[in-house]
């Protein structure tokens, strides 16, 4: 302020009476042309950072440009009302530097969010990281640090309007023990949230299934409360966290391979060509490039059937894509129709077979006979 007055002093216009609207009318130009120089500074930087290989000061710059702006304006407007007090006999700075104080800490706050945020996109984008962080993860570990810079903004703001944090904290433990019994639900909820963040028995983007429940699809969002899975119908299904603690989960998404277990039967008058079958039925298997000859590959005869001889088929493909794997599996049953084919057999259909005698004459009844008489 002193600089202020000695500087309009200089021109003549300290004590004359429209000197204090021209002092702070030109706080608040001052104000707009320090705004719009930082804007453009920030432009040109930005520009510049585009052109490098480091992903940080885009980031960087992102996430200070709004907040600086604001505390531009919230420093130019409390020097303005700072001016109008000393100008008019106010008390207006007495209301307006409090808010002022307030303003810049949540400035700091909103600044240290968005720079998690920002890093938080860099740290699970495959076109920016050579190996990306598992996306549970970095959004669990987001998440906690976004709660830890609005706790303690919080605390900061309350300090700085003259509340003892301490009395607060106190406050804050009597509460959570009443608050604890009359929300177990929501807190069991929230542990089995962070459970899953730590455990990751499942990430976004996966495919669940439970025996224990009816719940199956692929995990969309994995909330503090809630993780919403989206079913094969595509019918949305929240399932509170705490249930996962409770039941037993199945992950397909994490299979190594998919198996196939089929049972084909031949007719009984095939039975001398079941050898040569099974084993060009094995050999095709082998020789498959979509089948995983290191894993358990079995073709066997293992029953005589009501109306066929059975052998069975378990192999596992290398593939654990749903739909190429169906397509693998049309070309081994196909395969192994065309091997029955050739070898002169056919797949049993179920048959019954009556079998009947004719009665000769000495075996007709008396009775029978006078009817026929």
């Amino acid at each position: 302020m002193d600089f202020i007055d000695k500087l309009f002093a200089g021109f003549g216009m300290a004590d004359t009476s429209w000197g204090g609207s021209v002092k702070i009318f030109s706080l608040v130009f001052l104000t707009f042309l320090v705004s719009f120089i930082v804007a453009k500074i920030f432009d040109q930087l930005q520009k510049h950072f585009t052109r490098t290989n480091n992903l940080w000061d885009d980031t960087l710059l992102w996430a200070a440009r709004k907040p600086i702006s604001m505390m531009i304006w919230i420093g130019g407007l409390s020097l303005s009302a700072a001016m109008a007090d000393k100008v008019a006999d106010t008390e207006f700075y007495s209301f307006a530097e409090p808010v002022a104080r307030l303003g810049l800490i949540v400035m700091i706050a909103w600044f240290i969010v968005r720079l998690i945020g920002g890093a938080e996109r860099i740290v699970v984008s495959p076109e920016k990281m050579k190996e990306p962080m598992d996306p549970t993860t970095v959004s669990a570990m987001s998440k906690l640090l976004r709660g830890s810079v609005l706790v303690t903004a919080t605390l900061v703001i309350l300090q700085s309007m003259g509340y003892s944090i301490s009395g607060v904290l106190a406050f804050g433990g009597i509460g959570g023990i009443a608050i604890g019994f009359a929300a177990k639900d929501l807190l069991a909820n929230f542990f089995g949230g962070l459970m899953i963040y730590l455990d990751r028995p499942f990430s976004v983007g996966d495919w669940v299934r439970s025996p224990d429940k009816e719940i199956e699809g692929t995990v969309e969002k994995i909330g503090w409360r809630l993780t919403t899975i989206r079913t094969f119908d595509k019918r949305p299904l929240y399932v509170p966290n705490g249930t996962f603690a409770t039941i037993s989960l199945e992950n397909p998404s994490r299979m190594s391979h998919r198996r196939i277990h089929e049972v084909i039967g031949i007719r009984y008058e095939d039975a001398h060509l079941m050898d040569a079958i099974v084993a060009e039925v094995k050999q095709m298997l082998i020789a498959d490039d979509e089948i995983d000859t290191e894993q358990t590959t079995i073709v066997n005869f293992n029953k005589f059937n009501a109306s066929s001889l059975d052998f069975f088929i378990y192999a596992f493909t290398k593939t654990t894509n749903w739909i190429h794997y169906h397509q693998v599996k049309q070309q081994v049953l196909l395969k192994v129709y065309d091997i029955i084919s050739k070898q002169g057999a056919a797949i049993a259909l179920p048959t019954q077979t009556l079998h009947h005698s004719a009665l000769s004459p000495m075996e007709v009844r008396p009775a029978d006979q006078q009817a026929g008489n």
